[in-house]
């Protein structure tokens, strides 16, 4: 139910679509203009309810990829991340979804570690 009611406000967001009260399916339009991303800052879309809709999705045949699997704290999230930086094997959509995630968690901490790995991004992209 959660997840439908997240798909019902995330329909209206992003294709206009008014869904009626009761039960109701996404149209594969919808579907098709999710992104992990999206999910991850909508109202009341926790982990949970992300996978709902990521498997409800790949049921009617559209597959929305995931940068950071759901499910892991916050600190398992930072340590993995930062060994893939180690690893040379960061990409901006991870970066970018781990910040997002935070954000939406409302966490203020982010570790010095993965500061620094910003500051380096940061700055030889200014060079």
């Amino acid at each position: 139910m959660r997840a439908q009611n997240v798909l019902k406000e995330l329909a209206v967001e992003l294709t206009g679509e008014q869904p009626p009260r009761g039960n109701w399916s996404p149209s594969r339009d919808l579907l098709r203009e999710l992104t992990a991303e999206r999910l991850a800052t909508a109202r009341n879309c926790g982990p949970h309810t992300m996978r709902e809709i990521i498997d409800w999705a790949q049921g009617c045949g559209v597959t929305i990829k995931l940068v950071i699997p759901p499910g892991s704290s916050l600190s398992q999230m930072w340590a993995e991340l930062v060994a893939n930086a180690s690893a040379g094997a960061l990409t901006s959509e991870e970066i970018a979804g781990a910040l997002q995630r935070s954000i939406r968690r409302k966490s203020v901490r982010i570790p010095i570690a993965f500061q620094v790995i910003l500051v380096k991004i940061l700055l030889s992209s200014v060079e």
